[in-house]
């Protein structure tokens, strides 16, 4: 929100003009950005798993395909609910250490879950550590990395971060499979929770918390930013924050739009993808081959979202991007078969270009309309995506248990996705950045 005369303190201080950096010298900002990048790049590992192990699990435990739903999808809507809760967090202790706890408390799930033998074990392994730690470096670290160190370029560094949601899919996917059809499923665990642990040094070496940390103002501004002291009451803060974003209408529009986003992606594709090409006959190894080509595509179609935002109205690129996703679930069904065949790769090429594409316009309309508390707001607007994702991955394990095949959940997720984009088409215009944050962009 704007300072006024009425609301601004006693003893500010404007910010501090910076003397320019040397020509040719490479902001720190992007470096961060690299840091964040291959941090959720490990962190996204697994992501790869659950699809991939829902038969293996099924074969030995005889757990239901609903049982082992609902693991996945507590997993998703624990990422989510720990978002906003990761964001204030970060304000509070620093990037730094959220990370490098976040990233510890996935690999002791993950490995965990190899010694698991009863559905409980699976519910707390995955459901409740992997989810709670993937949480804190969903996207809502994306969003506070790209604020906090950037005003200029945020879309593209909104893009980038997405994409190594991607790039962590198109890393592990094939791997894990590999590993999982010619080693079984433990393996494949470990591997996910060695790469979770690799990246700590990472992030613990290299990463800052605020531009302040190394005498820089943001990445396209010249003025100088203090580093905010640490906020204590980060649940208060949170909770409140979520109290005011409630009672306006682009919150519930946007909660709404990206629901249906991750009901769409995490909750349908990357949950179900693997075991309905399997229901007819492609083997696990292609579908997840499949899959990865989604992530190299997603990388480029995120990326040139970003780009996109940085130049459109977001609301009309969300439209477009949730019309054609619904349009192409429509076709699924009739494009499933026991061989890889062209239709079926351009689906999976026009799938991968839309997937997270939704996140730099949404994330654009969240600084739009609430400023500095814009990280915090998406993440409870991600906490809804993830929720979204949770409730199609049981329902979709459901609905194969009692169906004995996936359609209906394709067909409805598709005319779901045509409701989205009309949502977005109604979202009112926020304010100008510059009106929200007061720094102007060099």
């Amino acid at each position: 929100m704007a300072m006024t005369e009425d609301t601004v303190p006693a003893d500010y201080q404007p910010p501090t003009p910076v003397a320019p950096r040397r020509p040719g010298r490479v902001h720190r900002a992007w470096l961060v950005a690299a840091v964040g990048f291959v941090t959720i790049i490990a962190a996204a590992a697994f992501n790869s798993l659950p699809g991939l192990l829902i038969d293996p699990l099924h074969e030995e435990f005889d757990w239901s395909r609903g049982t082992i739903g609902i693991a996945v999808g507590l997993t998703v809507a624990l990422s989510g609910l720990a978002g906003p809760f990761a964001a204030a967090l970060h304000d509070r202790f620093g990037i730094r250490k959220v990370c490098a706890v976040a990233l510890s408390v996935i690999a002791a799930g993950s490995l965990l879950s190899v010694w698991m033998a009863s559905a409980w074990q699976l519910v707390l392994y995955w459901g409740v550590l992997v989810g709670l730690g993937t949480g804190s470096m969903a996207m809502a670290f994306s969003a506070t990395i790209t604020n906090r160190w950037f005003v200029a370029r945020r879309g593209l560094v909104t893009g980038v971060l997405t994409a190594a949601g991607a790039s962590g899919q198109l890393v592990f996917l094939p791997l894990c499979s590999w590993i999982v059809e010619n080693h079984g499923w433990r393996p494949a665990s470990v591997t996910v929770a060695l790469a979770a642990l690799v990246a700590v040094p990472f992030v613990w070496l290299l990463m800052r918390d605020h531009p302040a940390d190394v005498g820089l103002a943001p990445y396209g501004s010249d003025v100088y930013v203090e580093k905010p002291a640490p906020q204590t009451g980060a649940a208060r803060r949170t909770l409140r924050v979520l109290r005011d974003a409630s009672r306006t209408g682009p919150f519930w529009l946007l909660a709404g739009t990206f629901a249906i986003c991750g009901a769409s992606t995490n909750g349908l594709i990357r949950t179900h993808f693997v075991p309905s090409a399997h229901d007819h006959g492609m083997p696990v190894t292609a579908a997840a081959s499949l899959l990865a080509v989604i992530g190299v595509f997603d990388i480029i179609g995120t990326i040139a979202s970003g780009w996109l935002t940085d130049r459109f109205d977001s609301r009309r690129l969300l439209a477009v991007y949730y019309g054609l996703r619904g349009l192409s679930l429509m076709f699924l069904p009739m494009l499933l078969a026991p061989s890889v065949h062209p239709p079926m790769l351009f689906f999976i090429v026009f799938y991968g270009l839309d997937w997270v594409a939704t996140v730099p316009p949404t994330l654009a309309l969240c600084r739009e309309h609430y400023g500095a508390d814009s990280a915090i707001v998406f993440g409870w607007v991600l906490a809804s995506h993830q929720v979204g994702a949770a409730l199609v991955a049981w329902l979709g394990g459901v609905a194969r248990d009692v169906t004995g095949s996936y359609d209906m959940v394709w067909l409805m997720s598709g005319g779901l996705c045509a409701l989205a984009a009309m949502m977005a088409l109604v979202i009112r215009r926020g304010r100008k950045e510059e009106e929200l944050t007061g720094v102007a962009v060099a």
